[in-house]
């Protein structure tokens, strides 16, 4: 007979199913353990209702919690529990005891385990919670009724035929539930919450998981504001789209040292010192992108979003309109506000929803802010893998300390996803400072190298073609004196040239005239020469006419000498 795969229940939870490779085993016990505060009854009831509103109705028996609150705490995420209540799609029992409860001697699960599979049967349950059943067992004082309890709740849960969820909290005592509970369970859960420099992030991880692989990898999540959400890096793939449109980035002459514009679904850093200009480019990026009607998200965690639009606008960017017409929306909160994995959910529901072609983040240095630097790599990653697998365009701003050393220009680590590097700097002079602007990196694409010129005017950011001097790229005054010492020497020389080509064209106006009358001469040599030679041939031809003459008188008859 032919073994059947194991048969898995999607718990249609934000990021769980991809760690679970696909979701819970189907009619199996899994726990869910960890401290107070770590999820465990969210995941739980999460479980519940969405198998509830998927034709999987549920039943929830919890030892801690009442249903008043419960029903309560649901709302918090919009689950109507009251209303799959009525359509008897969620059932809940209520067996929260007081901590001054003390169980002693006979003690059985059996008749409440009685009530659940009647009413399994009677509203067709396939899913099942029990949680915080420590809580009872703990009241317990003899172990030995405990274990008894224990495996006759094993066996009744192996006979129903229902996808259960067991909840604890670990406790040390003298019976180690915990051990029992890992052996009982097909699939194990571990929840727990922990502060990082002051900032309280929750994290999951897959123990074990019996006829099935998973993600084993330490999962951050949070309980958001529809339930509980999880990005497991690990589940997205490299499918990185390659480069082939190129998009302007607002400033004709950048374009010219990108040889084109940036590449779209391509990620760019913009980095440099306070001030070069880093947000203005950036925000150039977006107003360029939003004039060809490409939506945009931008998120900062250093100005709000009317600071940027009206520093922007003193610089001749108006990106108000695009705001009000919906083409660009930004999400604006100190780093400090929430952990990295809530900043993260706020981006993934704003790509969600405004399925955006432009992301920039400004600027990922705050992002060590959120709890570390790990947290701010965990971060950057996976919003990185995630907008790229989805071809959006990307930019990235990060504040530097100025070292042109740094070539880890984004302090985080990320450098190999970064495809473009754009650095900003200063040049400082003899009483002032000039900006630059240089192509460091451009992954796949010709690009300049040559550092330019860069200024901050009344219609945005203007690039100036590079002039150089003996002590290499001049800026601001310095550029201006040698601009025109420079002019002054080109006139001097166009000077010059222009007093020697007189000089040649006089020159060769005299040589001209020598030789006219030289071959003037010449000429007249020539006719005198001719004339000379015909004057010779006639005197040749007289001559020997003459002698013809003679020598026929000669030669006549009768003649004599």
């Amino acid at each position: 007979m032919r073994t059947k795969r194991l048969e898995k229940v999607p718990t249609l939870i934000s990021g769980l199913d991809d760690i679970l490779h696909g979701g819970l085993p189907r009619n199996r016990v899994t726990l869910v353990s960890g401290a107070p505060g770590s999820g465990k009854t969210n995941l739980a009831l999460e479980f519940l209702y969405h198998g509830a509103r998927n034709g999987e109705p549920g039943i929830f028996l919890g030892f801690e919690e009442s249903a008043a609150s419960l029903r309560q705490n649901a709302l918090g995420f919009s689950w109507d529990i009251q209303a799959l209540e009525r359509d008897n799609r969620l059932f809940i029992i209520e067996a929260n005891l007081s901590p001054e409860t003390l169980v002693a001697g006979k003690f059985s699960l059996k008749p409440m385990l009685s009530i659940i599979s009647h009413k399994a049967k009677e509203m067709g349950a396939r899913r099942l919670v029990i949680d915080a059943l420590d809580v009872l067992l703990q009241l317990i004082e003899d172990p030995f009724v405990i274990r008894a309890e224990l495996h006759y709740l094993s066996h009744w849960l192996s006979q129903q035929g229902l996808t259960t969820i067991l909840t604890i909290k670990p406790r040390d005592g003298h019976f180690r539930l915990l051990d029992f509970f890992y052996s009982m369970a097909d699939c194990v859960l571990q929840l727990d919450a922990r502060v990082l420099n002051q900032i309280t992030t929750r994290r999951l991880r897959v123990i074990k998981f019996r006829g099935s692989d998973f993600g084993r990898n330490e999962y951050p999540f949070v309980i958001f504001g529809t339930g509980l959400r999880t990005i497991p890096i690990t589940s997205i793939e490299l499918k990185h789209k390659p480069f082939k449109i190129r998009c302007s980035t607002g400033i004709p002459r950048l374009d010219r040292l990108l040889d084109g514009g940036i590449y779209r679904a391509s990620c760019t850093l913009i980095a440099g010192e306070p001030g070069t200009g880093k947000t203005l480019l950036s925000a150039t990026i977006v107003r360029e992108a939003c004039r060809r009607k490409e939506r945009a998200v931008y998120v900062s965690f250093e100005q709000s979003a009317l600071a940027i639009v009206n520093n922007i606008r003193s610089a001749g960017l108006e990106l108000e309109p695009f705001v009000k017409s919906g083409l660009l929306h930004f999400i604006t909160a100190m780093p400090e506000a929430t952990g990295a994995e809530e900043h993260l959910l706020n981006l993934i529901n704003a790509v969600e929803a405004t399925s955006p072609h432009l992301v920039v983040i400004d600027a990922i240095s705050a992002c060590s802010r959120m709890g570390g630097t790990q947290a701010a790599y965990e971060y950057l990653m996976r919003a990185l893998n995630l907008l790229k697998e989805k071809g959006i365009t990307i930019i990235l701003v990060n504040q530097t300390s100025g070292s042109r050393d740094q070539l880890e220009l984004s302090g985080i680590g990320i450098s190999s996803m970064i495809d473009t590097v754009i650095f900003l700097s200063y040049i400082h002079g003899e009483g002032e400072t000039n900006r630059t602007i240089q192509i460091l990196k451009s992954r796949g694409s010709a690009h300049s190298n040559q550092i330019r010129e860069c200024v901050i005017t009344d219609r945005g950011l203007e690039i100036i073609d590079a002039y150089g001097g003996e002590a290499g790229v001049l800026t601001g005054t310095a550029r201006k004196v040698q601009e025109a010492r420079d002019k002054l020497s080109k006139l001097r020389q166009e000077s010059q040239i222009r007093s020697k080509e007189l000089e040649l064209a006089r020159m060769q106006a005299v040589l001209e005239a020598e030789r006219k009358k030289l071959e003037a001469e010449m000429a007249n040599l020539t006719t005198e020469l001719k004339a000379l030679k015909m004057e010779q041939e006639i005197a040749q031809e007289e001559r020997k006419k003459r002698q013809m003459i003679r020598e026929y008188e000669t030669r006549k008859p009768g003649k004599r000498k």
